[in-house]
C-alpha cells in the first residue's frame, strides 16, 4: 500500500468516516448484503468506469475489514484525490473527490531544448491536455528538465511550475524555465599521463578552451555528453597505441561557486606498453590465406593498436562479403602475455552461409521510377551477394542529382537460410527548379537569369532544361536535353542548342564582341565502371564585331581569317570518376582528358588539349583535402594562322588563382597592343585546399569553408613557360549552395606578385553557377 493510501485511511478522524456511521462499529452488525451500490462526488468520470474498478458487486457481502482494499483499488486509478466509504441502509455509498483534468499546459523561455520535445516527455507521463492533473508526476518532471540542462551544463537553471486551477475542476499547467547560461570550462587538466602530454591529448578533444580566432566556437561551453566522448577519444588513443592495460580512473568536474565556471580534472593509468608477437588466422578460411594476409594492417613487431585490428577485421569481413558470405564474422582473439609485454593475435574467420539476393525492394522513391533506380545497381537479384557491389550500387544511387541519401538493408529471408533481400531506401530531393532571378558577379557584372530544369523528366532520370542567363560580359539561351541511358548498356545522349553574346570589354581583356549560335549532340559510352568516354559533335557559328578599341592583334588576326565563321565541332573526352558524390565530395579521385577540335572543312582549324585532375583524401570526419591540377595547350593547325582569340586561355579569379582579378594573370606577351589581357595557347593551374564545415554550422550540409593554396599561369605558348612566373595565393573560402544557386566568396593574398599584377583581395560570385 502507497504511503499516499495510508495516509489517506489513516487520516485523523478518516477511518471511522470511511467505514461506516455508528452502525458499522458492531462486529457482526457491521456487516451487511449490498443491495445497492451509489457514487457521489462525479464531475467527469461516469459511474460505470467506477463500477468496473470496484472489487464489489451488487449481492456481495460488505465486511468493513475489506474497506483498505477498496479505497486502494480505487485511488490507484489515478482518477481520485479521496476516497470516502458509508452505509444507508442496505446501499453502500463511495464518496469520491476527483483530480482536477489538465486544460491545457504552457510551456516558457526553453531555447535549449524544444517545445516538442518537452511536450512529448510531458505526454509520456502523463502531463497531456485533458488527461489527469498528478501534482506527484509533475514534481519527478521537474526534477528531470533540472537534470537535462545541467547534462548540457547549464547548473544555473530555474524551472518553475505553477498550477493555474480553472472552473470545471480543471487546472493549466504552466511551466517557466530561466535556462541561464552554460558553464564555462576555464581548464582541463590529466593527471597520470607520461607518453602523451596535455596538449597532445587535449587536442583530440571536443571539449577545452575556444581558440582566439573563432569567437563562435561553443568548445569552452560545457556538456555531459561531449566530455564523454572526449573520454572514449582518450581511450581510443591509448589503445590504439598499445597501453591494453589504460584506465580512466576518475573524471572530477568542479564548479564555480557561481555555477558559471568550471574545471575538469582526468585521472589516468597508463600501464604497459604492448607488441604483437604473432598474427595468425583460423577457422574457416573461404579465400586463400595469403590473400587474406594482404589485407591484414597489423603484423609481428607492431606496437598493438585496437583500431588497426578493428580495421583488419572488417576487411576480412569486407573480402568474405565479396564472395557471397553476407554475414560472416571475423573474431579477433588476443593472447596477452602480461610479462613479456606481448600479444597473440588470432583473427578466426567464421563465414557462416553463403548467400544469394532473392529481392531488391526499392523504398521512399515516390517520384522516380522503380527501374530508374534499378538500372543503377551493380547487385543482381538471383545473384550471389557481393559486398562491393551492393557498396557501388549505393555510391551510384547516391549520385544521382535527384537522390539525397541511400540506406541498404541487408534482411534475411523468413524460413530460407541462404536468401537475402536487400531493402533500399532513398530519399528524394527536388528534382525541378524554376528560378528567376539576379546576382552579381566580380567578373560579369550584374546577372539576370531565368531557368526551368528538370533532372528528373517525369520520373524518368532524364533532364531537360531552358536557360536564359543576362549579364554585362555575356546573355546566353540554351535549350539542352539529356537520357542517361539511351541504351541498356548505359550509353548516354544528350542534345543542345544555345546562342551566346559575349562582350569582352565588359570583362577588362582585348575589347571586342562576338555572337556565338549552335548545337551538338553528345554521346556518353561507360567503359568501365569508372571511366567514360564522350564524344560531342556540333556545328557552330561565330560573328566577331570590332570597335574602335579593338586592339590591333585582333585586326590582324581578322585580315587573315575573316570575321565570320562556319565551324564544324568535335568534343571528345576521356574521364575516371571515383567520387563519392558530384557535389561537396568527401573522397575519391576525378581526371579528364578532353580534346576540342574544329574539324577540317571549317572556316578555323584548331585544337584544344586539356588534362584536370582532382583528388580527394578525407583527412577526418568531414576534413577533406582537396588537391587540384590543370594543364591545357591550343593551337591551330592547316592554314589557320593562330589559335582564335576567342578560344585563348585566361588565368585568375575564383575560377583559377584567387587574389588576382579575373582573367589578368599571364606571362610576358599574354597582353595585347593597348595592355589588356590577350589570353595565351598554354595555360597551368595547380590548388590545395582544406576543405571544412563552418566552425559555427557544423552540421550544415550545404555550406563548405576552406584554406587554399591556388597556383597558375597563362603563357603565350608551351614553349615560353617558365616556373618562376608562376603565381601563388593563399586564403580562405566559403561556399553555400542557397536556393538561389551556388554562392562563393574569398578573402585571398597573393604571396609572389609582381608590380604589373592586379590584385583583388576579395572575391565573390552570387546568383551564377560554377
Amino acid at each position: 500500500m502507497s504511503p499516499e493510501v495510508q495516509r489517506l485511511i489513516a487520516g485523523a478522524g478518516l477511518v471511522l468516516s470511511i467505514v461506516a456511521p455508528a452502525s458499522l462499529h458492531a462486529e457482526e452488525e457491521g456487516r451487511f448484503v449490498i443491495g445497492d451500490i451509489r457514487v457521489e462526488g462525479l464531475e467527469r468520470i461516469t459511474p460505470g468506469t467506477v463500477y468496473s474498478y470496484l472489487p464489489l458487486k451488487v449481492g456481495d457481502t460488505f465486511d468493513p475489514g475489506r474497506s483498505p482494499q477498496v479505497i486502494q483499488t480505487l485511488y490507484e486509478t489515478g482518477f481520485f484525490s479521496d476516497v470516502r466509504l458509508s452505509r444507508r441502509d442496505d446501499t453502500l455509498v463511495v464518496r469520491v473527490e476527483e483530480r482536477p483534468a489538465i486544460n491545457e499546459v504552457r510551456i516558457s523561455g526553453n531555447r535549449d531544448i524544444k517545445t516538442e520535445q518537452l511536450e512529448e516527455a510531458l505526454r509520456q507521463v502523463g502531463l497531456d491536455r485533458g488527461r489527469v492533473f498528478n501534482r506527484g508526476v509533475l514534481e519527478r518532471l521537474k526534477n528531470e528538465l533540472l537534470q537535462q540542462y545541467f547534462a548540457r551544463g547549464k547548473y544555473n537553471v530555474q524551472v518553475d511550475v505553477e498550477v493555474e486551477p480553472l472552473e470545471r475542476n480543471r487546472v493549466d499547467v504552466i511551466i517557466d524555465i530561466a535556462e541561464g547560461q552554460v558553464a564555462r570550462i576555464r581548464d582541463i587538466r590529466v593527471v597520470g599521463n607520461e607518453t602523451y602530454s596535455d596538449e597532445t591529448i587535449l587536442d583530440r578533444f571536443e571539449s577545452g578552451n575556444a581558440p582566439w580566432y573563432n569567437p563562435f566556437s561553443r568548445r569552452d561551453q560545457y556538456s555531459k555528453q561531449r566530455l564523454s566522448g572526449d573520454l572514449e577519444r582518450l581511450r581510443s588513443l591509448y589503445l590504439d597505441s598499445g597501453f591494453l592495460n589504460f584506465n580512466l580512473d576518475s573524471t572530477q568536474v568542479t564548479l564555480t561557486p557561481d555555477f558559471k565556471d568550471l574545471y575538469v580534472t582526468i585521472n589516468v593509468q597508463e600501464g604497459e606498453q604492448y607488441r604483437i608477437r604473432e598474427v595468425k588466422l583460423a577457422g574457416e578460411l573461404i579465400v586463400a590465406e595469403d590473400e587474406l594476409r594482404e589485407l591484414l594492417q597489423v603484423e609481428a613487431g607492431d606496437i598493438f593498436s585496437r583500431r588497426r585490428v578493428t580495421e583488419s577485421a572488417e576487411a576480412l569481413t569486407r573480402r568474405l562479403g565479396d564472395e557471397g558470405y553476407a554475414f560472416a564474422n571475423v573474431n579477433p582473439i588476443p593472447e596477452v602475455d602480461e610479462e613479456n609485454g606481448e600479444v597473440d593475435l588470432t583473427f578466426f574467420v567464421d563465414p557462416g552461409q553463403r548467400v544469394y539476393v532473392r529481392r531488391i525492394h526499392f523504398n521512399g522513391n515516390d517520384r522516380t521510377r522503380d527501374e530508374v533506380l534499378r538500372r543503377e545497381m551493380r547487385q543482381m537479384e538471383a545473384g550471389w551477394y557481393d559486398a562491393s557491389r551492393v557498396e557501388r550500387s549505393r555510391v551510384r544511387l547516391q549520385r544521382l542529382p535527384y537522390i539525397q541519401d541511400v540506406n541498404v538493408e541487408t534482411r534475411r529471408v523468413p524460413g530460407s537460410s541462404n536468401q537475402v533481400d536487400l531493402d533500399i531506401t532513398v530519399e528524394e530531393r527536388l528534382s525541378g527548379n524554376f528560378m528567376i532571378g539576379a546576382g552579381y558577379s566580380q567578373s560579369d557584372g550584374v546577372l539576370l537569369n531565368m531557368s526551368l530544369s528538370e533532372d528528373n523528366f517525369l520520373g524518368s532520370g532524364n533532364s531537360v532544361s531552358v536557360t536564359l542567363n543576362n549579364s554585362q560580359v555575356n546573355t546566353v539561351y540554351s535549350l539542352s536535353y539529356m537520357n542517361p541511358y539511351y541504351t541498356l548498356d548505359g550509353i548516354s545522349r544528350g542534345f543542345n542548342l544555345y546562342y551566346r553574346e559575349t562582350d569582352a570589354y565588359e570583362a577588362d581583356i582585348s575589347r571586342y564582341s562576338s555572337d556565338r549560335f549552335g548545337a551538338d549532340i553528345s554521346y556518353g559510352i561507360p567503359l568501365t565502371e569508372y571511366d567514360t568516354f564522350r564524344i560531342t559533335p556540333g556545328i557552330e557559328g561565330v560573328d566577331v564585331i570590332t570597335s574602335d578599341y579593338t586592339p590591333d592583334e585582333i585586326f590582324d588576326y581578322l585580315d587573315r581569317e575573316g570575321n565570320d565563321y562556319q565551324l564544324y565541332t568535335l568534343g571528345a573526352s576521356l574521364s575516371h570518376d571515383t567520387r563519392n558524390r558530384t557535389v561537396f565530395a568527401e573522397k575519391g579521385n576525378l581526371q579528364r582528358l578532353g580534346l576540342d577540335l574544329s574539324l577540317p572543312g571549317s572556316d578555323l582549324e584548331y585544337y584544344k588539349l586539356s588534362y584536370r585532375n582532382q583528388h580527394y583524401l578525407p583527412l577526418r570526419e568531414r576534413l577533406v583535402l582537396r588537391l587540384s591540377g590543370e594543364v591545357a595547350y591550343g593551337d591551330a593547325y592547316g592554314d589557320t594562322s593562330d589559335l582564335p582569340f576567342f578560344e585563348k586561355y585566361f588565368a585568375g579569379g575564383y575560377r583559377s588563382v584567387r587574389g588576382f582579378e579575373d582573367y589578368t594573370l599571364g606571362a610576358p606577351g599574354t597582353r595585347d597592343s593597348e595592355g589588356d589581357p590577350y589570353g595565351g595557347n598554354f595555360r597551368l593551374l595547380g590548388g590545395a585546399e582544406l576543405i571544412f564545415p563552418p566552425p559555427f554550422m557544423q552540421e550544415a550540409d550545404n555550406m563548405r569553408m576552406s584554406i587554399f593554396l591556388d597556383a597558375g599561369q597563362v603563357y603565350p605558348t608551351y614553349e615560353d613557360f617558365e616556373a618562376g612566373e608562376i603565381r601563388f595565393s593563399t586564403g580562405v573560402g566559403w561556399t553555400w549552395l542557397s536556393p538561389v544557386g551556388a554562392l562563393t566568396f574569398s578573402l585571398a593574398e597573393a604571396l609572389n606578385d609582381k608590380p604589373d599584377d592586379e590584385l583583388q583581395t576579395f572575391q565573390f560570385n552570387i546568383g551564377a553557377s560554377f
